[in-house]
């Protein structure tokens, strides 16, 4: 069955269309191929256009019944060796944005919820947006194909084009809309008696074309925690997903399927439809331990608590920005066995795309996890999160050219006190962060970090958003921008690079997960490396989350040519 498109921008009246003439000059500028109008993505032929952008987003199906005052949280919890939450139940029921405030009481909590792939121009403007199948839709049963995402859940839905470029891929779950906890469930291959969410549910990663036609796999990866970003490797005769994530939601030790889901995955893409789908075993293609650091080991899997992930020059690369253990910053998978013996390196120039998962010894996975075949990129921080005096963050990555990377950090995510405001404003390091190749040296170098016009730290309001302040936390509603997450950039003839970035926020939210967000795009100079320079630049907002939504992945369109 074919998604819903739906065309009328009057249906969407949150979308920012107003620009300055500024921006779409230089966009057009820019770009070198021209982009579709609304008018012609209505020919019934395509709906993605070559040149043009999509943003993944999702909307809370705002039902006060979605969750029932006194409801004793996670799902199932009674049946499983993690336990419940306090009897007294969720405090709150479905209602936006009060409901996030369960996640006070429930540490598992999320809903799930629809997702939508708006197709908007370089410049901003709304062409169309494709409603990818979920349970809400008229013809769609339990047996048909169908995805959603959590829609609390902010490291989800990045969105990446294949290899040949040809198709959108991103990842979800299998569930209908507004089921409870679903990206802290168990997958069905992957049980684990600890996690107190008792509920088994696939993820999935799915794929579009240009003419909006669907395709989903399943996998047993991820349980306990959610899949955050995939790419297809389609290319000289390959065919399978590249994916980064995050497993486990239980105590320790971790069953091995726990342990095989984590962080960097390779799956096969299914040709069946979901209901036909058996998926076996995770099949890990990476993996990373701070001992190859000399570090003490930390909790087995993870040091894999993958959120971006990029190909370049025949390379993955994959960041890690959240959890108290392994390192936040920014890894290469070493398919030759012989970049980093102590745990930091560069790519071999003769490095090719792994083919197969990754092998290992079952006797020992519990005893010491995977065998580590993934080294920390020379120049970026190495020090363990443990020990480290200070942290980065990073989240989205993409390459300008083969000496110049570009990092979204999202910050901090800081929400301990009153000062919630003043302490994303003092970050350093949050923002879009351009990293240098020294060949001198062998290492990179962070050359400066994009911050005007971000306005980290200030709040702002939007239509019929609470203001003051949320009793539940003690702190305001207003969300503030905490920095950036998924990202993804071109470079103009003239040497005039252009990042599209999804921002991060911090707010009084029960979870700043749900806050609503912002799309945003700066100009850089591709040769520049002077902070005094690189000050002057300015981030300008094309878009605004509304009421009940939230923006998550950036992306060309499917057939868009390379971004250099």
């Amino acid at each position: 069955m074919l998604p819903t498109i739906l065309p009328a921008q009057a249906q969407y009246p949150s979308l920012n269309l107003s620009l300055s003439r500024l921006i779409i000059a230089s966009v057009a500028a820019l770009l070198m191929t021209g982009t579709a109008t609304a008018q012609n993505s209505q020919r019934g032929d395509k709906f993605f256009y070559a040149g043009n952008l999509v943003v993944s987003r999702s909307v809370y199906h705002n039902n006060p019944a979605n969750v029932q005052i006194g409801t004793v949280l996670p799902p199932n919890c009674a049946n499983t060796q993690g336990g419940c939450g306090a009897s007294t139940g969720a405090p709150y029921d479905g209602t936006y944005p009060t409901v996030w405030n369960n996640d006070l009481y429930d540490g598992s909590f999320g809903i799930t919820a629809k997702i939508f792939l708006d197709q908007i121009s370089p410049s901003g403007s709304f062409i169309g947006t494709l409603e990818v199948p979920n349970s809400s839709r008229r013809g769609i049963k339990a047996t048909s194909d169908q995805l959603v995402t959590s829609f609390s859940s902010k490291s989800e839905l990045a969105l990446h084009l294949s290899t040949d470029r040809q198709l959108l891929t991103f990842s979800g779950y299998v569930a209908p809309i507004d089921q409870l906890d679903v990206s802290n469930s168990n997958t069905p291959g992957a049980v684990d008696p600890t996690n107190p969410v008792g509920i088994n549910i696939y993820r999935a990663e799915a794929q579009v074309d240009r003419r909006s036609r669907f395709r989903f796999t399943e996998t047993n990866a991820y349980s306990g925690n959610n899949g955050r970003a995939v790419v297809l490797n389609n290319s000289n005769g390959a065919n399978f997903f590249y994916t980064a994530g995050n497993a486990g939601n239980g105590s320790n030790p971790q069953p091995d399927g726990i342990i095989l889901g984590a962080g960097a995955q390779t799956i096969m893409p299914a040709n069946q439809p979901e209901i036909l789908q058996n998926p076996g075993t995770p099949t890990p293609v990476g993996s990373f331990s701070v001992t190859q650091l000399g570090a003490k080991a930390d909790k087995i899997g993870k040091d894999d608590n993958f959120r971006g992930i990029t190909i370049f020059n025949n390379v993955l690369y994959y960041s890690k920005g959240s959890g108290s253990n392994g390192v936040n910053t920014l890894y290469f998978l070493d398919a030759t066995g012989t970049a980093c013996p102590n745990g930091v390196g560069l790519p071999s120039p003769a490095a090719t795309l792994p083919t197969s998962p990754l092998s290992f010894d079952p006797a020992t996975l519990q005893t010491s996890g995977l065998p580590s075949n993934m080294c920390i990129l020379a120049g970026f921080p190495s020090v363990p999160n443990k020990t480290a005096t200070t942290l980065s963050y990073p989240f989205g990555i993409w390459f300008a050219n083969a000496t110049t990377v570009y990092v979204a950090d999202e910050g901090d995510g800081y929400t301990g006190g009153t000062d919630l405001y003043t302490h994303a404003a003092a970050q350093t390091t949050a923002g879009l962060q351009k990293w240098i190749f020294n060949a001198s040296t062998g290492n990179w170098t962070l050359a400066y970090t994009l911050q005007n016009g971000l306005n980290l730290g200030v709040p702002y309001t939007l239509r019929n958003y609470p203001s003051g302040t949320n009793t539940a936390t003690g702190l305001p509603w207003s969300p503030a921008t905490d920095g950036l997450r998924n990202l993804t950039g071109r470079i103009g003839d003239d040497g005039s690079v252009a990042i599209w970035a999804i921002t991060s926020t911090i707010s009084g939210n029960g979870d700043t997960g749900a806050d609503p967000n912002q799309l945003v795009v700066i100009f850089d100079r591709l040769q520049n490396t002077d902070p005094t320079v690189a000050s002057r630049e300015k981030f300008l907002t094309i878009r605004r989350a509304g009421f009940g939504e939230v923006l998550r992945g950036i992306s060309f369109t499917p057939g868009t040519g390379e971004d250099r």
